[in-house]
C-alpha cells in the first residue's frame, strides 16, 4: 500500500512539473513531428487557437490558427529552448502563411501563457533576429483557448491509414512525407538558418 501511494505520488509530481508551449507554424502535421522527438517532450497535440470562434473544426476554424501544444519538462528542456527550435523550424520571415499554405490561419505564432512565458519569447525572437539579420514577422500573442482538432489529425505523421492524394492512394505517413518535400518546407528552412535549422 504504502509503495502504491509513493508511486501515485511521484506521478503526481511528474505532472506538476510538466509546462506547455503554444505555438503556430503553418500545417499543424508538421510542428507536431518535429517536435515529437524532441528530449523532455512528452506530448504534441494538433488543434486551433487565435481566433474567436467557439468549437472550430477543420472545415470552421475561421480566424484561427493551425497550432500545436507541446507538453515538456522543463527539467529536461527549457521554454526558451522550445522557442528557440520552434523559430528555427519555420519561415519568420513570411507573414503571408507558410510554405505553400497560404492565409491566415497558416501564418506563424507564439501563444504565451504567462509574463514569464512572453518575457523568454521576447528575448528568443530578438536573438533569432541578431542571428538573421532581419525583422521577424512572427508575433509573441497572448494564449487564448486551445481547441484540440479532430482525432484524425493527430499523428498524421506516422499513421498507416490510407488516403487518396494527388499521388494517388497512400498510406497518411507516406502522404505526409510527399506533402511536406513537395511544399519545400525542409529547403526553405535550411536556406534560411543554414547549420541552425531545426530539426537539423
Amino acid at each position: 500500500m504504502l509503495r502504491m501511494a509513493l508511486v501515485v505520488l511521484l506521478g503526481l509530481a511528474g505532472m506538476a512539473r510538466a509546462e506547455t508551449a503554444i505555438v503556430a507554424g503553418g500545417c499543424f502535421w508538421c510542428v507536431e513531428s518535429d517536435f515529437e522527438g524532441v528530449d523532455g517532450v512528452s506530448d504534441v497535440v494538433s488543434g486551433y487557437t487565435g481566433g474567436a470562434l467557439q468549437n472550430p473544426t477543420y472545415r470552421n476554424h475561421a480566424g484561427h490558427f493551425e497550432a500545436v501544444q507541446i507538453t515538456f519538462d522543463p527539467a529536461v528542456i527549457s521554454y526558451s529552448d522550445v522557442i528557440a527550435k520552434f523559430l528555427r523550424s519555420v519561415d519568420v520571415l513570411d507573414a503571408g502563411g507558410q510554405f505553400c499554405d497560404r492565409g491566415d490561419a497558416y501564418r506563424t505564432a507564439i501563444f504565451v501563457q504567462d509574463a514569464s512565458q512572453k518575457k523568454a519569447a521576447l528575448a528568443a525572437v530578438a536573438e533569432a533576429e541578431a542571428v538573421l539579420g532581419a525583422t521577424i514577422v512572427t508575433p509573441v500573442r497572448e494564449a487564448g483557448t486551445f481547441w484540440i482538432a479532430e482525432d484524425y489529425h493527430q499523428d498524421y505523421y506516422k499513421s498507416s491509414e490510407i488516403v487518396l492524394t494527388r499521388a494517388g492512394p497512400k498510406k497518411k505517413a507516406n502522404a505526409y512525407k510527399f506533402y511536406r518535400e513537395a511544399c519545400g518546407r525542409d529547403a526553405r528552412v535550411r536556406e534560411l538558418w543554414g547549420a541552425q535549422a531545426f530539426p537539423g
